[in-house]
């Protein structure tokens, strides 16, 4: 009885520090009240969010003005070196990642870094254990399961609207692990070619939680061991609808990403908007700032949503692309051949003739595209064969199996699959 006069006391002291405007002394009532084990009522429950959305303001102040230091130092050095490649750490990526060039396009590959992709694989799945715990067990099941509905119209090469509270838990499960294996090897072919400069400005359009910034950390975690990683400064630029996704990627980031030992420094910048409203936050983004621009499967089959989002990009790659930057695409193959309604074969001019298609609508110049594929075929293979094929020959998911047998009754094993063309562009002039 004495602990609920306390409490009952404490809840009137802290209604009367309220309205006398007496905020430190409210403070100091709602930690003692929190300690004593005392539910919140509603509004000192109102009051903790107040404080929690304070503090991440002041959190995003600070780290506004450290990234508009960093960019002005950045502006100031001359010097951008370009990561000469290394043969071994070349030959050690064709190796670990079974990569076989099978023409001048279509680039297959079977294989994994184990040490890089298990680890990232298994944090993940710890994180996503976390964050469902936190949720009662038969609302996570619907929420789920809602999620999943809207995400799985990527199957299909159609558009999700990606606004359940799941959806960033989902993609993490679904296609994440995936879309970074994609990435990853993307900006191998761009360091291959000396194109990656170790001071390097990113624009990643329709961002998801960062894929393409994981996707160049872990591989520039893979070459530590090869070589001496002259000082990176990495400026990546999150330009998302959902802040979700920006939310819990950079969650996830801050727990996985930020404790390995790499001698890289990256500064986010989020910019939450939809691209179809972009005419009104033109100014937003640096002009002449970006040597890449990414943009990774935010291509519409609409004919009308794909004409108006073009017209964004080709805004942004005007306004906010250096003459010497480059543009990375990344499109499933389904989905580009799908937008001309043309069937994917095994024919190399009609796919280069669907690539220039694609790119002229966007108003780009091809530098080189790569069909990045599982099974070194451009036909789909059928189902139960591709099955088999991925059992004998694919990496596994052996971490990210479970939770999604668990949660979505999925029987079958994962696999790091590929089926995306990855195209490096320039602007015309």
């Amino acid at each position: 009885m004495n602990n609920l006069i306390v409490n009952w006391w404490r809840s009137q002291q802290f209604k009367l520090s309220l309205k006398r405007g007496d905020i430190r002394r409210a403070v100091q009532l709602l930690q003692e009240i929190q300690k004593s084990g005392a539910r919140f009522s509603w509004l000192e429950k109102l009051f903790r969010d107040k404080l929690q959305l304070e503090r991440y303001s002041q959190e995003y102040k600070r780290q506004t003005e450290t990234l508009s230091k960093q960019l002005t130092e950045a502006f100031q050095q001359k010097d951008n070196l370009i990561l000469i490649p290394d043969e071994e750490f070349v030959k050690y990526i064709y190796k670990v990642f079974n990569l076989i060039q099978h023409d001048e396009s279509k680039l297959q590959s079977t294989g994994i870094d184990e040490r890089i992709f298990d680890d990232l694989e298994s944090n993940l799945v710890e994180y996503l254990k976390e964050e469902f715990s936190k949720i009662p067990e038969k609302q996570l099941f619907i929420k789920l399961e809602d999620a999943l509905e809207d995400i799985n119209n990527l199957k299909i090469g159609q558009d999700p609207d990606y606004r359940f509270s799941l959806t960033p838990h989902v993609y993490f499960m679904k296609y994440f692990l995936e879309n970074v294996y994609c990435i990853y090897l993307a900006w191998f072919l761009i360091y291959q070619d000396a194109l990656l400069p170790s001071k390097v400005n990113i624009l990643d359009i329709a961002a998801g939680p960062g894929t393409v910034a994981y996707g160049l950390a872990l591989f520039l975690q893979s070459s530590s061991d090869f070589f001496h990683i002259p000082q990176m400064h990495i400026s990546y630029y999150s330009l998302e609808k959902q802040d979700a996704f920006q939310f819990r990627g950079l969650q996830f980031w801050r727990r996985y990403i930020e404790s390995r030992l790499m001698p890289i420094n990256t500064f986010f910048r989020f910019v939450t908007t939809d691209i179809f409203t972009w005419k009104s936050q033109s100014n937003n983004l640096p002009q002449d700032f970006f040597d890449f621009i990414v943009i990774s499967h935010c291509f519409f089959i609409d004919k009308a949503k794909r004409v108006e989002a073009n017209n964004t990009y080709k805004q942004i790659f005007a306004t906010s692309l250096k003459n010497s930057g480059y543009i990375l695409l990344i499109v499933q193959d389904k989905k580009i051949f799908k937008i001309y309604d043309i069937h994917q074969v095994e024919n190399q001019e009609q796919e280069k003739n669907v690539v220039d298609k694609f790119l002229a609508e966007l108003g780009l110049e091809l530098v080189w595209y790569k069909y990045l594929t599982s099974t070194g075929s451009r036909t789909p293979l059928p189902i139960a064969e591709f099955g088999k094929f991925a059992r004998e020959k694919l990496p596994k998911q052996l971490y990210m199996s479970p939770i999604l047998q668990k949660y979505f009754a999925q029987k079958h094993q994962l696999h790091y699959t590929l089926d995306d063309y990855v195209i490096l562009a320039k602007k015309l002039f």
